[in-house]
């Protein structure tokens, strides 16, 4: 890492940014499992985060010269510990972390298992995955670094990642999910896939514009993990992104607003790629004299941006005590029944942001689309 950057990070002007660039300076200096020696030193390239758990890539030296390119893994944990509780399960000291590497060349896509020990240094269940764990020729591993390698350490390998790993550069997408351990302790009785708790980024799918039909399976895609993706960058056109058309979305059947010709429009901008707590960022088109019902939110957080034309955005009664002096309305919540709902008009500049446990929807009485982005993320 270049020195210059520590001063560029501390300057004044910059204070605000420190947790951007936070995960990158951590873990150039310590809290990976070789450093309990001082003849091996890393080179992470890459960090990236979602919610509970922190991917890293690089390069292992030893004694100054090139050893392994490697994986890091570490987990929190909160949401399977949640899960394992709800079985009067307790999570212990290990579990298991399910890997697919997605390198540039599609004949080195390979997945694997791999367990995570509990590491008290960084709180969190983590492994590294090492291309190759045998030392250089006429040389030897440290004996503090050697106790920790092996199957099922926590510094291992998966002769699988092998040609993946080779290439660091070009493994930019992992897919993950989280299980608990294979045995239940202190009884030790084994633990199937179907009987474990998962955390897989909560059944999570992903939307693709494969079928104009609206509201059609087809464009719903069971991704059922996590993404990382170690791209730095991208430059989209939003209006080259097809959409993906929901019929009466956000209603139940007894709707007085569903109608076969209710139909939105949604063009998926990113979903998957981002990191942190989010989920999607997507650009919504309400065509003239359609409606999104009204729906509650529960563990997740939206905001809606309006960006063209004009309509009518709901909120909850008392959810925002400034729209008091606002007309009130009778609407139908999906799944909830009638709720008294603030109208609120909104045009180019509007926002909605709507926290966990509020409800909103919009509609489009005028002649003209109705178009916003809205961003969803989770709270933790």
């Amino acid at each position: 890492m270049d020195p210059k950057f520590n001063e560029i990070a501390t300057s004044v002007e910059n204070e605000i940014f420190k947790v951007v660039f936070f995960p990158d300076r951590i873990y150039h200096s310590q809290y990976l499992n070789a450093t309990r020696s001082p003849r091996y030193r890393y080179n992470v390239q890459e960090v990236r985060s979602y919610l509970d758990f922190i991917v890293l890539k690089g390069e292992v030296y030893l004694d100054g010269q090139f050893l392994s390119n490697f994986l890091r893994v570490e987990y929190k944990s909160s949401r399977l510990v949640e899960q394992t509780r709800e079985r009067k399960r307790l999570i212990k000291d290990e579990l298991i972390a399910w890997i697919r590497v997605l390198p540039d060349d599609a004949n080195n896509i390979a997945e694997g298992r791999v367990k995570l020990t509990y590491c008290p240094w960084t709180d969190a269940f983590q492994a590294e995955i090492w291309e190759t764990l045998e030392p250089p020729e006429n040389s030897y591993h440290d004996f503090q670094v050697l106790d920790q390698m092996g199957y099922n350490r926590p510094i291992t390998r998966l002769r699988q990642f092998n040609p993946a790993l080779r290439d660091i550069k070009s493994l930019r997408r992992l897919e993950l999910a989280f299980r608990e351990s294979d045995r239940n302790l202190p009884t030790g009785y084994q633990i199937s896939d179907n009987n474990a708790c998962w955390d897989n980024a909560y059944l999570r799918s992903h939307q693709e514009p494969r079928t104009p039909e609206p509201s059609s399976s087809q464009n719903t895609i069971e991704d059922q993990n996590y993404l990382i993706n170690f791209q730095r960058g991208w430059f989209l056109q939003t209006q080259d992104i097809q959409p993906v058309r929901y019929r009466n979305a956000m209603m139940d059947n007894n709707n007085p607003d569903r109608r076969d010709d209710n139909v939105i429009d949604m063009r998926w901008i990113v979903q998957r790629e981002l990191g942190g707590s989010m989920v999607f960022f997507h650009e919504v088109t309400i065509p003239p004299g359609k409606v999104e019902g009204t729906h509650q939110h529960i563990g997740s957080e939206e905001l809606y941006f309006i960006t063209e034309g004009e309509g009518i955005a709901y909120m909850r009664v008392g959810d925002d005590p400034a729209t008091d002096n606002y007309p009130t309305v009778e609407r139908e919540v999906m799944g909830l029944g009638k709720r008294q709902f603030k109208e609120l008009p909104v045009k180019p500049g509007s926002v909605i942001f709507t926290k966990s446990g509020g409800m909103h929807g919009i509609r489009n009485p005028n002649s003209q689309p109705l178009k916003f982005v809205a961003f969803l993320y989770h709270t933790v």
